[in-house]
């Protein structure tokens, strides 16, 4: 099938280009703002009429989270604008929309990891405009939502990159210990996303991330033990690490829908970064 993959250039639509060479029968489309203006209604539309799209892909997002908080337009309409325009053409072309969203649109205040219908209350922008376009997605009878978390790849700046720069740079760094979430790779998640586009389809909303919780300071602690890097990290609370954005506080996912509906199996996320780690010294090399 035609795919089209948007804002291929980030973390998840690296990693599908990467595995994409596995899907031969499938033709992909793999663009960013400079190949396709998806904030273009007519862009889009003529995108799928020359290409004759049967599948796309979301990867694009606004996801500068401090900067939306003052910058909401802007994250609007790569979040949610776009989005409906994209919907719009796949629901005249019969097409599979597969869209990439946050566990930003929970409000972060649970106790037990969160189920795809539990309320959603965003308490930032970027939260509000990506549910925003949940909303948009969802609007097409062929839609399939994707909430992810924590992301992280070998491929563009993450936390994990962060850290391991920061880890080769300093003895000691300060991680907030009260955030807790679960890391999610991002090449586990496109093979997902490509098991999914190949199914038989399930419409509406899912978690996905990859297995096990943490906090910030337990990731970036692991980080430092599996690279064996000798830099400490000291845990902080979140009011001694202020940001214009508020993060959620808890926003672990319950993934036992994506799992059972699509026969999922979801690595823990230790397991995840060591391949990611190792991915990342090869490349080195």
């Amino acid at each position: 099938m035609n795919i089209l993959i948007t804002g291929s250039n980030g973390q998840l639509g690296s990693e599908l280009r990467k595995i994409s060479g596995n899907f031969p029968d499938d033709c992909f489309f793999f663009t960013d703002a400079g190949e396709l203006d998806i904030t273009n209604r007519d862009a889009v539309n003529a995108f799928f009429e020359t290409n004759d799209i049967q599948t796309v892909i979301n990867c694009a997002a606004y996801t500068a989270v401090d900067k939306a908080e003052s910058d909401e337009p802007a994250a609007m309409l790569l979040n949610a604008v776009a989005v409906r325009y994209l919907a719009q053409a796949c629901r005249k072309a019969g097409a599979l929309l597969i869209h990439i969203s946050t566990d930003y649109v929970y409000d972060g205040n649970a106790s037990v990891p969160y189920l795809e219908d539990a309320p959603t209350e965003p308490v930032s922008v970027y939260g509000i405009t990506k549910l925003a376009g949940e909303q948009s997605a969802l609007a097409t009878p062929k839609s399939v939502v994707i909430r992810t978390s924590w992301l992280y790849s070998s491929y563009g700046n993450n936390f994990v990159k962060t850290m391991l720069r920061l880890g080769k740079e300093r003895d000691t760094i300060n991680v907030v210990f009260d955030q807790i979430g679960t890391p999610t790779y991002a090449g586990d998640l496109a093979q997902t996303v490509m098991k999914i586009a190949h199914g038989d389809l399930k419409t509406g909303v899912f978690n996905y991330s990859n297995e096990g919780v943490c906090s910030w300071y337990d990731f970036a602690h692991e980080i430092m033990q599996q690279a064996e890097l000798k830099c400490v990290v000291r845990p902080i609370e979140t009011k001694d690490y202020p940001t214009p954005a508020p993060r959620p506080h808890y926003s672990v996912m319950n993934k036992a829908r994506i799992k059972e509906q699509y026969g999922i199996e979801i690595p823990h996320w230790k397991e995840s970064l060591k391949r990611c780690l190792l991915k990342i010294r090869t490349e080195n090399k």
